[in-house]
């Protein structure tokens, strides 16, 4: 038996001992999950003690699939992404012992549904421009400001926060990085509706609200570091999750080839081609980057994989609506919801459509990701920035 195959023994057993002491059918799914947890089988690449067994991130797909058979049950990962994704493996990168215990088992286990307090109206792109503010008091911050495009925002229990902390200090080292309460008084979550009928985000207006620096991850002005962490996860999560040949966007405009036959030309036949070849680069892209992420090493390359995500669903969407003909005119229903998670393939072709116009602006827009990959990870010379060394409080607004 090669060395793979024991470690994939061991790994069925454990799965084998959660599922004999835990019976999925019995289990409620939070005891379930902490099992789970405890068994080191969350994050299968997580430390010990921390969720994982310290292996290959490439056997999470199996560890899943055992579960999956056996009917576990779900930890609301389809509402808990930004959790899973992105605040996790931030904290286990910056937290501390104290933290990492606290709020990892707890996110596993879908006890805490966690949202992202980022982009502002006046620093969606540029977030090293954040002007809300977070003022020292005692053991605790003191947070002012407003947030936008906020994702389960009206769900969530605690939120990753990037607040000024020292507005002497140039934009990007004044920043400090904090786990925010969402349930805190002074926090007021407002519903943004977008062009496709629906409130899948929010904006949150914070008041008074009071952090205690015991959920301040990484030192006081290292929030610029730490959030570049959370969005290079973000943008692996965003575009670089495993997905079969010819799935996503992709799988549904090959479906509309094959059985609308009506619109189809030569042209569309060549653009469905040349789409399906990105498509197919761009997930063995994403293999590459997955495997830097289980190392603990994500980086500017996940850029490209998000920008290469957001080009496609927008041009797949576009050419779905092409072989529909009028038929992709229509519009299923523009019914206000908010809904759990982004669905990018949901609904109708209408829907499709209007909601890949996203995008390309969540999870950094385009245009930034066009800079991170040229100056980042083709060398090219930086862009000129006249505000990189001047104090905050001193910049034009």
């Amino acid at each position: 038996m090669t060395g793979a195959e024991t470690i994939r023994t061991t790994v069925r057993r454990r799965v084998e001992e959660v599922l004999t002491r835990n019976d999925p059918r019995t289990t409620d799914a939070v005891t379930f999950h902490r099992a789970r947890f405890d068994a080191g089988l969350a994050w299968i690449h997580f430390p010990v003690g921390k969720g994982g067994s310290g292996l290959d991130r490439a056997l999470q797909p199996f560890v899943e699939e055992l579960f999956e058979q056996a009917g576990a049950p779900g930890n609301r990962s389809e509402l808990n992404g930004i959790g899973l994704g992105m605040a996790a493996p931030t904290i286990l990168a910056y937290g501390t012992e104290d933290q990492q215990q606290r709020f990892l088992r707890p996110l596993w286990a879908g006890e805490h549904i966690w949202c992202q307090l980022f982009s502002e109206p006046g620093a969606g792109s540029d977030l090293a421009a954040v002007s809300t503010r977070a003022v020292r008091d005692g053991d605790d911050w003191i947070v002012n400001g407003q947030k936008v495009w906020t994702s389960a925002a009206h769900k969530a229990d605690l939120a990753i926060l990037v607040a000024r902390t020292d507005p002497a200090q140039p934009k990007h080292a004044g920043l400090t990085y904090f786990v925010c309460d969402m349930h805190q008084p002074g926090v007021e979550v407002r519903p943004l509706r977008q062009i496709t009928g629906e409130a899948e985000f929010n904006e949150v207006f914070l008041t008074d609200v009071r952090i205690p620096d015991a959920n301040r991850l990484g030192r006081e002005g290292q929030g610029w570091q730490v959030a570049n962490t959370t969005l290079n996860n973000e943008r692996v999560s965003l575009g670089g999750r495993p997905l079969p040949r010819e799935s996503g966007m992709l799988g549904v405009v090959a479906h509309t080839w094959r059985t609308e036959p009506a619109h189809r030309t030569p042209q569309l036949r060549d653009q469905l081609m040349q789409l399906w070849v990105q498509a197919e680069a761009a997930r063995l892209g994403a293999a590459l980057a997955r495997q830097r992420v289980a190392a603990g090493q994500p980086g500017p390359e996940a850029a490209a994989l998000k920008l290469s995500f957001a080009q496609l669903n927008q041009q797949l969407s576009g050419l779905e609506l092409e072989l529909l003909g009028e038929d992709g005119l229509r519009y299923d229903d523009w019914t206000m919801v908010r809904p759990d998670r982004a669905d990018f393939t949901g609904r109708g072709p209408g829907y499709r459509y209007l909601r890949a116009k996203g995008n390309s602006i969540e999870g950094g827009t385009s245009e930034i990701l066009r800079n991170i990959i040229a100056e980042r990870v083709l060398g090219l010379p930086a862009e000129a920035r006249v505000d990189k060394d001047i104090a905050w409080k001193d910049l034009p607004r």
